[in-house]
């Protein structure tokens, strides 16, 4: 998939997953992994960054598996720029899936 695609997508992708629960860094990229592929190299500095910017609180859990983890919640600023980026998605995708569609017909 194109990097670029990619990378505009993932800030929305990672607010999304965060909405009805608290994840952990590795969980996220499971997740996503699911869909399309991405590297934990991706995932950790956008978490370090949402969370500078008051997107996200975190917290440490015990894990059964190895050293605590640390998870991320999100915030209701967080929640709020998740809610605006998913009407820009909808918006956006909409316009580029009609230009394809009249590219179809046209073509």
């Amino acid at each position: 998939m194109n990097i670029q695609f990619k990378k505009g997508a993932l800030e929305l992708c990672v607010l999304a997953l965060t909405v009805k629960k608290d994840r952990y860094g590795y969980e996220l990229v499971e997740e996503i992994s699911k869909r399309f592929e991405i590297s934990e190299g991706t995932i950790y500095p956008l978490l370090r960054r949402l969370t500078k910017e008051g997107l996200f609180s975190t917290y440490l859990m015990e894990s059964t598996e190895g050293p605590p983890r640390k998870y991320y919640k999100l915030t209701d600023k967080g929640e709020e720029l998740k809610n605006s980026l998913v009407s820009e998605w909808k918006q956006f995708t909409k316009g580029v899936n009609e230009m394809i569609k009249e590219g179809e017909i046209g073509g």
